[in-house]
């Protein structure tokens, strides 16, 4: 009936069309991938954006996303849930041919450990971290995940602090690269995180090209690099190499795109123009509650979403 609900309240004739035969079978356990109405970029949501059509149960949140077009998902707090919901979860995502996005590496506490004061104890929390997040991609068929790599370090030269995280960076990257497995560091605005590191795309640049790993990248979340930096394409452009995923949110508000100033209709143009075939997290808000807001956050998605 949940299915039946959001077909019966969406006004998107398109999303409507694509999801009527699925809607009906709720229970059946090999449902199909979306169909026609599969976005051509790769978005992501996260658990809870839609449990106001699916529920709280986790797969039949997966269910309803597959169904509404979507071919991956998110979940920051994967590392935080028990083996078996990790195993639910992998194999709702497998059953649906989607794919497990980011999880978070190391947000222990306020983004600790923090690489930038060199303290061996936090290096060695950090490369923890890594370690232990490696049976946890394994059992979600995860690939990526994300790090922070702590606050500025007070009294420490801002050269010294660089050259700290770059070393903690290389020492975790040892771990992961024989796995096949990614860190992706984010950096964040000062408004919404005061006193983090790691900032602004040529400051990334200039660690990962230290750092000098694959399992060491960018993600670049297009919200945070808004509210530092704009000039968002000449941005990615620059650090494309070492961007395999990336985040939006619109600014200010940090909800669905055509909430604020974003024009991601031409964001997302260029994306797909360049050929990317990776992850965008949807990491942000809803401008509205409810099943309402759940039906606008994917009319916001399909204006924008190159044809």
């Amino acid at each position: 009936m949940k299915r039946r609900e959001f077909i019966a309240t969406t006004a998107a004739a398109s999303l409507a069309a694509g999801l009527g035969h699925r809607a009906i079978a709720k229970q059946r356990k090999d449902a199909a991938p979306a169909g026609n109405n599969t976005f051509t970029l790769d978005y992501a949501p996260h658990f809870g954006m839609f449990n106001n059509h699916a529920g709280d149960d986790k797969v039949d949140q997966i269910d309803f996303m597959a169904e509404a077009g979507f071919r991956s998902i998110e979940d920051n707090g994967m590392r935080s849930r028990s083996v078996e919901d990790q195993q639910r979860i992998a194999d709702a995502l497998e059953r649906n041919s989607m794919r497990m996005g980011v999880f978070v590496m190391n947000m222990d506490g306020a983004w600790y450990p923090s690489l930038s004061t060199g303290k061996q104890e936090e290096i060695d929390k950090f490369v923890k971290n890594a370690r232990d997040s490696v049976e946890v991609a394994k059992r979600t068929n995860a690939r990526w995940m994300t790090v922070v790599p702590g606050k500025v370090a007070e009294d420490i030269p801002m050269d010294v602090q660089t050259a700290n995280v770059i070393e903690g960076l290389k020492q975790a990257s040892a771990v992961l690269e024989p796995h096949g497995l990614v860190m992706v560091c984010e950096p964040l605005n000062w408004r919404d995180h005061h006193g983090l590191f790691l900032q602004y795309t040529p400051q990334s640049i200039e660690i990962m090209e230290a750092v000098d790993s694959p399992s060491c990248m960018i993600l670049q979340d297009l919200y945070h690099q808004q509210a530092t930096e704009g000039n968002l394409i000449d941005h990615m452009n620059a650090a494309w190499d070492y961007i395999p995923y990336f985040q939006v949110g619109d600014n200010p508000g940090r909800r669905e795109p055509g909430t604020g100033e974003i024009n991601y209709t031409n964001v997302f143009k260029h994306i797909h123009g360049r050929g990317y075939t990776g992850i965008v997290g949807m990491e942000h808000g809803k401008s509205i509650g409810g099943k309402e807001g759940e039906v606008a956050l994917i009319e916001a998605y399909r204006s924008v979403d190159p044809s």
